[in-house]
């Protein structure tokens, strides 16, 4: 296995405007970690994901995936080399199965006819392997609850295999047992290798499974903590500018 983290960056810079929504902050994912990345609304935790995920372009500033800088100008470059991003609107279609809505747009075909048995296969074998359960792979997504919706989200990222799981604010809207159950699939991406960065405002979320803890605080880098040894405290306090860490 490669040396080094998975992917690094380095003085990412984004304006829009005369607003600086990012400035020279620095960040590290490592394989097979979880990443928190935590701050107030505003922080730029929003701008960095979609940096990341090749939606918005930085200024100034190197991203280096493997070590090797890269350019991430459109969502597609970030998913070829093995980033996959999940939004807190999971964005499936409400009338379409479980099936349709992990291959949809990629669906497998022979001879131009729809390969869905082999579809529904893939599909039972993902859930499988990451531990999901559902009322029916045929089952329209409607009627699934907020979390199983995630997690059905989740599954169509992982169809393509990526190494980085981008989570934004993966629990904010589900209760007690579906967060729960959210918690305990991301400790399974972690132990099957997948680095992840999980964006949550939700601090006992994020301690509960991230091994480091980064927080933006104005735009910039406002502290790294390894969460095993840091107290909500610390984070509260690097969060709103109290921390000898923080950004003032």
């Amino acid at each position: 296995m490669p040396r080094g983290p998975l992917l690094s960056l380095r003085g990412i810079t984004k304006h829009f405007g005369g607003v600086v929504a990012l400035d020279s902050v620095d960040l590290r994912v490592d394989r097979g970690q979880v990443l928190g990345l935590v701050g107030d609304s505003g922080a730029g935790k929003s701008t960095l994901v979609k940096a990341v995920s090749g939606v918005v372009p930085p200024d100034a500033g190197t991203i280096e995936w493997q070590g090797v800088p890269v350019e991430l100008r459109r969502p597609v470059d970030a998913r070829r080399l093995g980033i996959a991003t999940v939004y807190q609107d999971p964005s499936l279609v409400d009338r379409l199965d479980v099936v349709a809505n992990l291959y949809l747009g990629r669906e497998l075909r022979r001879f131009g006819v729809l390969r869905q048995i082999e579809m529904e296969k893939r599909t039972i074998a993902l859930l499988e392997r990451l531990a999901i359960s559902l009322p029916g792979i045929r089952t329209p997504v409607k009627s699934l609850t907020l979390g199983q919706r995630q997690t059905v989200a989740i599954a169509r990222a992982l169809l393509d295999r990526p190494e980085l799981v981008v989570l934004d604010e993966p629990t904010a809207t589900l209760t007690v047992g579906q967060t729960s159950r959210m918690l305990d699939l991301i400790r399974l991406l972690r132990d099957q290798g997948h680095a992840v960065i999980m964006v949550s405002h939700n601090l006992d979320d994020v301690q509960a499974v991230a091994d480091r803890i980064t927080v933006l605080r104005l735009g910039c880098n406002g502290g790294e903590f390894e969460s095993r040894y840091t107290s909500q405290e610390q984070l509260a306090a690097a969060i709103s500018g109290g921390h000898p860490l923080a950004v003032t």
